[in-house]
């Protein structure tokens, strides 16, 4: 039989009850009892049966379908957390529409219209960071919707996404834990929710331990050039500085660049840490692991997310995902 296409009538007969009761205990209903449910099961698992899953959400009045709305699908924050909700979802039994809408508004009022029309269950709007919010679509919407790496204009959209202090918080205690007392940090602009909330954190901790920045925090933009520019403002403004914390992997590593052309040794003479985890999203098995970072967690971010979606009572506003820091070389 393993070679034949198994019906529910194989299954029914097999168990010996009626089409009504096996249909009853493969679709979760409560009007059998729970050893019926559980003989039906067992007996559709031996014979390898497999749902019609277009039958059966039309029975449930329901699509399995969830629609997955991203502003740039090839970014390489977004992939991560796409993958691992929509493994999360599958492993649910349901499917993913994705739409790729970018940040223009008429490219997400046209893939929320598309969306409508497909009778999903719910949507997964998906960020590529903290930096900036997404606009809320909420409203747009008659099913659950949640937000994942990104934060909204509405405090109560369900929104699950990393925390920025707690980077900075996290990075700033790692660099001290190796006794590091001379701390600069390099970062982007200054009107960005990240690099602000990330410095904040790390100014937070240095105040704590009794200690200040040794020079003031440089904005400037998430670029190894910037990176690298803006250690050399930093080397002549404080020439015994022993530590950077950097926004970004990007900015880390065009600071250590700078740092090695001015004969500073990385992490002897500065230590360097920086954020995203930038080595292993790149997945290159060329590149050994080298930068010490932190890793904000977007595999968590992915699969919270879509358990939110599926959950029958969200929470509504931000959920965090913990930060944890990666030990290599630099720090």
């Amino acid at each position: 039989m393993a070679d034949e296409l198994i019906t529910l009538s194989d299954v029914a007969a097999a168990a010996g009850v009626s089409l009504s009761t096996a249909s009853k205990a493969l679709n979760g209903t409560d009007r059998i009892s729970a050893a019926t449910r559980e003989h039906v099961r067992v007996t559709a698992d031996r014979l390898g049966f497999r749902h019609n899953a277009l039958a059966r959400s039309f029975a449930r009045g329901r699509s399995q379908t969830i629609g997955v709305l991203t502003y740039r699908a090839s970014n390489p924050f977004t992939r991560v957390v796409l993958a691992t909700a929509a493994t999360e979802l599958g492993a649910r039994e349901q499917a993913i529409l994705l739409y790729d809408a970018r940040l223009g508004e008429h490219d997400i009022t046209e893939s929320v219209l598309q969306l409508r029309a497909r009778r999903i269950d719910g949507v997964i709007v998906i960020g590529t960071g903290t930096s900036f919010p997404a606009p809320s679509i909420t409203d747009r919407f008659d099913v659950p919707v949640t937000y994942a790496f990104t934060f909204t204009e509405d405090p109560d959209d369900v929104t699950i996404t990393s925390d920025d202090d707690q980077i900075g918080r996290l990075a700033m205690t790692h660099l001290l834990s190796t006794g590091r007392r001379r701390i600069a940090h390099l970062t982007a602009e200054p009107n960005d929710a990240a690099a602000v909330k990330r410095a904040a954190g790390a100014g937070a901790v240095l105040a704590d331990a009794g200690l200040d920045w040794v020079t003031p925090v440089r904005f400037g933009r998430w670029r190894e050039n910037w990176g690298e520019e803006a250690v050399r403002e930093v080397l002549a403004d404080a020439p015994d500085v022993d530590a950077i914390f950097c926004g970004s992997d990007a900015i880390a590593r065009g600071a250590e660049r700078g740092l090695r052309m001015a004969g500073r040794d990385v992490p002897g003479d500065v230590a360097l840490i920086g954020v995203d985890n930038w080595e292993q999203l790149m997945h290159d098995q060329r590149v050994s692991r080298h930068l010490t970072t932190i890793d904000v967690g977007l595999e968590e971010i992915g699969r919270r997310v879509a358990a939110q979606l599926l959950d029958p009572d969200p929470k509504p506003g931000i959920q965090y995902v913990a930060p944890h820091v990666v030990i290599a070389d630099t720090a």
